[in-house]
């Protein structure tokens, strides 16, 4: 087997037939395997053995530390760093920090859904082996690939042979 290999990646014309691709192949014992498409295609995420993220866990996170720190900033600059009796309103008067702690609240949480979605999905890649494959630049227009990776346990020449039987335009190897 080839050291340069990253895998081989199967192209597709319609996303039924990557779908189908996906789903045959993890049945068939691959799991280290990934589908380009040029719009979503419903169902392949679960094809691909994609079961949760957690991603809403890094947005409560996010919410969490922006309510904490709202409030808490706040609360220090009301109580502690520069007290004012206005109107004899207590000093801890928590009503009114309600609409600044829901505001941070809701930007630390947009800010780590962001960033969080961006790192947990390895972005920005700016090179990518399966930028090597000349057809692929298809893939955001009218192909759908699906490259099963030659780190996968599975992996062979049998993998070629797997996904010449599931009848697609062509099979590429993708090289490092």
């Amino acid at each position: 087997m080839n050291p340069n290999l990253y895998g081989f990646m199967a192209e597709f014309e319609q996303p039924e037939e990557l779908l189908n691709a996906a789903r045959a192949a993890f049945k068939a014992g691959y799991r280290k395997m990934d589908a380009y498409s040029p719009f979503p295609v419903e169902g392949v995420a679960e094809a691909l053995g994609f079961e949760h993220t957690r991603v809403p866990l890094v947005v409560l996170i996010g919410g969490i530390t922006g309510g904490a720190v709202a409030y808490g900033m706040q609360y220090f600059s009301a109580v502690w760093d520069y007290p004012l009796n206005i109107g004899g309103r207590p000093l801890h008067s928590w009503p009114s920090f309600i609409p600044i702690t829901f505001e941070l609240t809701v930007l630390f949480a947009a800010f780590a859904a962001v960033f969080g979605m961006l790192l947990m999905n390895g972005l920005p890649k700016p090179y990518h082996p399966v930028f090597n494959v000349p057809k692929f630049k298809l893939a955001s227009q009218t192909r759908f690939f699906l490259c099963l990776r030659a780190t996968d346990a599975q992996f062979g020449e049998k993998a070629k042979r797997f996904l010449e039987s599931l009848k697609p335009i062509a099979v590429h190897e993708v090289e490092l």
